[in-house]
């Protein structure tokens, strides 16, 4: 099996590495120069043209960020990549715009499985991902080597399409636990418990849940997109989801720091407000 990964960023820059750790035999391609050369330096041999790459494996992961990106790439690897070579989407996409690419690449004699991952930076950097897989069994079986390099395990969970809406069923729980994590710990905070002694007590109750427990690296990177996926699913589907919609509101006022200052600093800010310990004479403990 010869794999051809596209997009050395963070993610799948870690991940082309679990893969070569793990004596498969890989070359990358990305659009970034800087992000090409540290793949070369990471031991990875480098293309520099997709065409390239796509002349030079028969397995392709696609660590991108966009619909469009995939589409793009897979447009090009659909004329160019050898027959039954077999395109991995790793990205987080539109549901949708996988279904829309199986019959289009099956027609042009290509392969495809969607398979976004779970646990994020710190889960490609130590290769501990969960991949999500949408496609044939036999196209995920085909491809479980190199997604298990880097994950602790490959769930095949239905036709193409149904990895990404896994993702967003994931994605949705994470964003809705970090507004329940930030309001929960703000009134621990507001009352003088310090809230990073509180996050500690409550992963050890009944309450806790895995965001909690990765909060310290949680990046507020992606909440956007993500939301926007979950509702537009939602909405085709016909869907009432009000959590779901108040959650895509406040997430999009969240970031890191945010969260740094609630576990760690004197004061803390939620939607506009800062909010500090309540003296004594306030109600606050003594």
């Amino acid at each position: 099996m010869k794999i051809g990964v596209v997009g050395t960023g963070e993610m799948g820059l870690a991940m082309a590495g679990h893969m070569l750790e793990k004596g498969l035999e890989v070359s990358a391609f990305d659009v970034s120069d800087e992000r090409v050369a540290a793949a070369e330096a990471r031991g990875i041999a480098s293309k520099r043209s997709l065409d390239e790459l796509a002349r030079s494996a028969d397995v392709f992961v696609l660590v991108v960020a966009t619909n469009q990106q995939v589409i793009d790439v897979c447009e090009e690897l659909a004329v160019k990549a050898a027959d039954d070579a077999l395109i991995v989407v790793a990205a987080t996409i539109s549901p949708e715009t996988m279904r829309d690419l199986g019959p289009h690449l099956k027609a042009k004699g290509k392969r495809l499985v969607d398979a976004p991952v779970v646990y994020g930076a710190a889960g490609a950097r130590s290769g501990t991902l969960l991949s999500l897989c949408g496609g044939t069994e036999e196209d995920v079986e085909r491809v479980r080597p190199a997604l298990m390099s880097y994950s602790r395990d490959v769930v095949h969970v239905g036709p193409l399409g149904a990895g990404q809406i896994a993702k967003s069923c994931n994605n949705l729980l994470h964003w809705i636990h970090c507004v329940a994590n930030f309001e929960t710990l703000l009134i621990a905070k507001r009352y003088g418990i310090d809230a990073q002694r509180m996050r500690e007590i409550l992963l050890a109750c009944p309450g806790t849940n895995g965001t909690l427990a990765r909060w310290d690296s949680t990046r507020f990177t992606w909440q956007e997109k993500d939301m926007d996926v979950t509702l537009e699913l939602a909405q085709k589907a016909g869907l009432m989801l009000p959590l779901a919609g108040q959650v895509d509101q406040i997430i999009k006022t969240l970031k890191a720091d945010d969260v740094k200052a609630l576990l760690y600093g004197p004061e803390a800010t939620y939607l506009g407000r800062t909010v500090r310990p309540l003296a004594p004479s306030e109600g606050g403990l003594a």
